[in-house]
């Protein structure tokens, strides 16, 4: 009997093992079936995940993009001169027998030094081979003693002498043949061959054939050099032929005099094995190594290690390795750890901007995520409390959960981070390689997106679940009362937002101890968004209360009816939204300001860099124009009004002789008898000679230091004239009379009035004066106004004046005349790639925080949309009109719509206003050198980004409700009205 019971157990238990296997076989897969029964939220859930993980891996691989392209733009952009790496070494001296010094001059051993260099030059600094070079050259220029060459002021030309290699590679002959010499050559040669650029032939005077008797500097007949070439350079911008200009084109050098005189400057070029030579010139020759960087493979992460090993190479430990190559006294100069030390100063001020952006996107980002997972759990809330009514662990719900999210988020995230590498690719400059973009920090923040994502729905979901809950009729906003631990909380916060706004204040971002990884200041317009929500959450129930009670007495039920929906939620509920909505606004009000902030700025250097629409003038206002050019540029398309200036540098000013008599003032000071000495001023001033009337409509109009005309027409006793004058320059002169020394000639000046720019010398200490005054008022400048102004078609109309023969240059003629225009000043700061990715940054970030407020809005109106529908189609069995229904929608609505924009905008301003003192826009509109001269750049309210998206927010708001209201009247009540629904 007990054998056949235990059987009966086992075959028992057998059966209900297989049945049990059999029905789990037969149930659907969790996963599967929740996709299926919500397609459309699992699509838009997928939606905001891949936008999410877009931003969020575009953000590093921008930022790596465009600061790469800053480096590599900015070394390239500089002038040669300054980039090049120069490796020079004198040459050996007189106590080294005359072979070895013969034998180090020849190119056999300046090429293995140069080769042993390039192998041992560290990196990240890489060479371009093609463009460099090496040689010997004249320590000291020799002097050109043959009466045919050009003498523009009476002063013969002086030439530099260089044996550059490898010429026939980079230049092409077009008359003669290069030069050559032979293996002879030594100190006591006195004749060689050299040839010259074709633009050194033509001003210089200079042929096939032609002999040039050159001596040093004590007069002596050093060489004689035969010209048997000329060449045209094949690549005239290249290291090869600009790190040494006057080897390509020549040049007008001007001496230190008054008036100012010029000299020719020209280079020639010898055959390598004529180096020799240069040892009986007595010159202090000395041998170069010219290494042209390269920076193709160059990125962001590379820039400061670079900047390390230059600074190695000029003083340090990597200095001492190429002294062991080239010689004991080799020294390195270079000017590129100057440009990287630039890029990397202006790099990190625009960083520390830059990433307060990236905080409020980020922050905004997350509160959607989550307000995602709040709706997904909110509408599954009976579900989930059935399954733990009925068994189901926390741990078993939160992992069927956390599955149905991440078969969503992890295919999501990761084609956003695969739009991001295929969008943000180009870092290398424009290559396409995408080389300088780093790949990891954009997976690292894609995968920070997925696992928020995954952790949003059981996060919401799993908690409430913890204790039984029965249901306890409605929450309601306008009777809740605040918790301890609320309080504690939002007072915590309230004192980190507090540290926040007064550590920006105090250090500001453009200080560098607070660095881009400093997340209090970094956080302040979040915090004060989050500070600003909380209060406006508090001080929500408030209006609702003294509203509600009126509108109870009214004879319709609409506005009673809206005003009790309206704070029928929770506190939790109604805060999320309100969190997400500020922050998004109030990032999208502090980009705005930051981006007009940012064009104020740019608009202001360049027009302290030309002083009007556009400027004229010689180079460094040394000459005067021709007298016809104002009458021709005034006769120019697009030109409105042309004002003449006389430019002068000062360098002597003395007390006026009698000057207590001449302005009557104190009789017997010791000033009386001032005989007038001139005294040499610390640093020149600017003087500028100008007509009253055309200048001051032109300070006017440019608001650059305007005054009334009549101050400069003014004449003081003695014929003093009224002068305006820059702050420094007042404090220097002071406001008694000076006699005042120039060119332009001598006259007597009292400052009247100081004013900081004035259109002239908008970025220099000037004294401004009558140039009716001037015994030479010939005016050096030409400042323009009009519209689409064309710098061709001003500089041909300047130079088809008439130019006259200035004394003592009939020879070589005048310098060409300079134009600038404002708009390509202006246009300039957005060519660089570090300040235009950040403003590019910024515009995205606004862009950003408009559409995550959109999305927060219709998170917030759609988690409460089915209790609404049902709502109103209960009520129009009751005999609720549609237009009723629409009013009742919108009224309800309306509330929180208002609260947000409302809200938006004032927390907006006061982040704005709060965080201007500690926030430098300089940086990140100007390069470092305008930053300097433009000043402090402080954010200023942009009303369009305050208005424009607060105003999206309450039209987003009765869009939805109307349409809400219009759905809800085309399905019919009995999909609604079920039987047991508490909504």
């Amino acid at each position: 009997m007990t054998r056949t019971r235990t059987r009966i157990r086992a075959h028992s238990s057998a059966q209900a093992q297989a049945q049990e296997a059999g029905s789990s076989r037969a149930v659907a897969p969790w996963v599967r079936t929740r996709l299926r029964t919500a397609p459309g939220a699992a699509v838009a859930f997928g939606a905001l995940v891949l936008l999410t993980a877009f931003l969020a891996a575009a953000f590093p691989r921008a930022v790596d993009a465009y600061e790469t392209d800053g480096l590599r733009r900015e070394i390239t952009g500089t002038p040669v001169t300054d980039t090049v790496l120069r490796l020079t070494a004198p040459q050996a001296g007189l106590e080294i027998p005359e072979p070895q010094r013969v034998e180090a001059m020849r190119p056999d051993a300046l090429e293995a030094v140069y080769r042993r260099t390039v192998a041992s030059l560290p990196g990240p600094l890489r060479v371009d081979l093609a463009d460099s070079a090496y040689g010997v050259r004249t320590g000291e220029p020799l002097t050109g003693t043959d009466d045919w060459l050009p003498r523009p002021d009476g002063i013969p030309p002086r030439f530099t002498l260089a044996t550059q290699s490898e010429l026939a590679a980079h230049a092409t002959v077009r008359s003669g043949r290069l030069p050559s010499a032979g293996q002879g050559a030594d100190a006591r040669t006195k004749e060689v061959e050299a040839a010259v650029t074709t633009a050194t032939a033509r001003e210089l005077r200079l042929r096939v054939g032609s002999v040039l008797r050159l001596s040093d500097r004590y007069g002596t007949q050093a060489l004689s050099v035969r010209i048997t070439g000329l060449v045209e350079p094949r690549r005239p911008n290249g290291s090869y032929w600009s790190a040494e200009p006057l080897l390509r084109v020549p040049g007008l050098a001007a001496l230190p005099s008054r008036p100012p005189m010029f000299r020719w400057e020209a280079g020639l070029l010898l055959a390598p094995e004529a180096a020799p030579a240069l040892l009986g010139t007595r010159t202090d020759s000395e041998k170069y190594w010219r290494f042209a960087p390269t920076t193709g493979e160059l990125t962001a992460a590379d820039a400061p290690e670079l900047g390390r090993r230059i600074a190695s190479l000029e003083s340090g430990p990597d200095l001492l390795r190429i002294r062991e190559i080239a010689g004991g006294n080799a020294v390195v100069e270079t000017g590129l750890g100057t440009v990287v030390g630039s890029h990397l100063a202006t790099r990190e001020a625009i960083s520390r901007i830059v990433v307060v952006a990236a905080f409020g996107i980020g922050t905004v980002a997350a509160v959607a995520l989550a307000m995602a997972g709040g709706l997904i759990a909110a509408g599954r809330t009976a579900e989930l409390a059935l399954l733990r009514s009925r068994g189901g662990s926390l741990l078993g719900i939160g992992g069927r959960l956390l599955a149905e999210t991440a078969v969503i988020a992890l295919p999501a995230a990761g084609a956003g981070l695969l739009l991001a590498v295929l969008v943000v690719d180009g870092g290398g400059g424009g290559n396409g390689s995408g080389g300088g973009v780093r790949l990891l920090p954009a997976v690292y923040s894609a995968s920070a997106v997925a696992l928020l994502a995954c952790a949003a729905l059981p996060l919401r979901a799993v908690p409430p679940l913890r204790r039984a809950r029965a249901y306890g009729g409605r929450d309601d906003l306008a009777a809740a009362r605040p918790s301890r631990r609320r309080t504690v909380a939002e007072l915590t916060l309230l004192l980190l937002a507090v540290a926040s706004v007064a550590a920006l204040r105090r250090r500001g971002t453009s200080n560098s101890s607070a660095g881009a990884g400093d997340l209090l200041v970094s956080a302040a317009p979040v915090l004060v968004a989050l500070i600003a929500a909380l209060v406006l959450v508090r001080l929500y129930p408030l209006p609702l209360r003294y509203a509600a009670r009126p509108a109870a007495r009214l004879r319709g039920a609409v506005g009673f009816l809206a005003l009790a929906r309206a704070g029928r939620s929770s506190s939790a509920t109604a805060a999320l939204p309100l969190l997400a909505l500020l922050i998004a606004l109030t990032t999208a009000a502090f980009g705005g300001s930051v981006l007009s902030g940012i064009a104020d700025a740019r608009d202001r250097a360049a027009l302290l860099a030309v002083g009007a629409d556009a400027r004229i003038s010689t180079p460094n206002d040394t000459v005067a124009l021709p007298p016809g050019a104002e009458r021709s540029v005034r006769r120019v398309e697009g030109v409105r009004d042309v004002t003449p200036v006389r430019i002068d540098l000062v360098a002597d000013a003395a007390p006026a002789a009698g000057t207590e008599a001449a302005t009557g003032s104190g009789a017997g000071s010791g000033a009386a008898s001032t005989t007038g000495a001139a005294s040499a001023l610390e640093k020149p001033v600017t003087l500028i000679g100008v007509e009253p009337d055309a200048y001051t409509r032109l300070a006017r109009q440019m608001d650059l230091g305007a005054f009334p005309a009549g101050v400069l027409k003014a004449r003081g006793p003695g014929g003093v004239l009224n002068a305006v004058a820059s702050p420094a320059t007042a404090e220097r002169l002071g406001t008694a009379p000076r006699r005042i020394l120039s060119s332009a000639g001598e006259i007597t000046v009292r400052i009247t009035i100081v004013r900081s720019h004035t259109p002239a010398a908008p970025r220099s200490d000037f004294l401004l004066v009558d140039s009716a005054a001037l015994t030479a008022a010939n005016p050096t400048t030409l400042l323009v106004t009009g519209e689409r102004l064309d710098d061709e078609e001003l500089r041909a109309a300047t130079e088809g004046a008439q130019a006259p023969q200035t004394a003592g240059r009939s020879e070589g003629g005048s310098p060409d005349p300079e134009v600038s225009l404002l708009s390509e000043e202006r246009a300039a700061f957005t060519a660089s790639p570090l300040q235009s990715g950040a403003e590019r940054i910024y515009a995205v970030a606004v862009l950003a925080g408009a559409a995550y407020a959109v999305i927060a809005l219709l998170l917030s109106l759609l988690h409460a949309a089915p209790e609404r529908t049902a709502l109103l189609t209960r009520l129009r069995t009751m005999g609720l009109t549609t237009r009723q229904g629409r009013l009742l929608l919108g009224l309800e609505a309306l509330p929180q719509a208002l609260l947000a924009a409302g809200g938006g905008i004032l927390v907006g301003w006061a982040t704005i206003r709060l965080l201007a003192p500690g926030i430098d826009l300089a940086q990140l509109a100007v390069a470092s050198a305008s930053a300097s001269v433009v000043g402090n750049v402080s954010l200023s309210t942009d009303v369009w980004s305050l208005a424009l998206p607060a105003g999206g927010v309450l039209v987003l708001a009765g869009a939805v409700a109307a349409g809400q209201a219009w759905w809800a009247g085309r399905r019919g009540s009995i999909t609604e009205l079920r039987a047991g629904d508490t909504r």
